[in-house]
This record gives C-alpha cells, sequence and structure tokens, in this order.
C-alpha cells in the first residue's frame, strides 16, 4: 500500500501480533502513520507494554 500512494496509511487487519507490529516499525516509512491493534489487544495475543516501545 506504501508503494501504490503517497497519503499517510494506517496498518489495520491481520495485525495479530508483537512480530506483526516489528515488522511495521522496521520498514521506517514516514508514510506509515499507525497501527490498529484493538482485537488483538482484546484477544491478548498483544500486551500493550510490549509495543510501546516502537511508537514514534
Amino acid at each position: 500500500m506504501l508503494d501504490k500512494t503517497e497519503l499517510a496509511v494506517i496498518a489495520s487487519g491481520g495485525v495479530s501480533s508483537v512480530e506483526d507490529v516489528h515488522r511495521l516499525a522496521d520498514l521506517d516509512n514516514w508514510r506509515l502513520d499507525g497501527v490498529i491493534i484493538g482485537k488483538a489487544l482484546y484477544e491478548g495475543r498483544i500486551r500493550l507494554e510490549k509495543v510501546l516501545g516502537n511508537a514514534r
């Protein structure tokens, strides 16, 4: 998606683990504006403390 637009992108859907969040952070693309992890948080698959270190 980042390659197809000049707009800011928020990753959503399919983000279900800390590793997914780390992979997105590793892209280091200034247009990646955020990631939605609500369902993974709700289901206990991601702990907020584990991903806050990647927040920018």
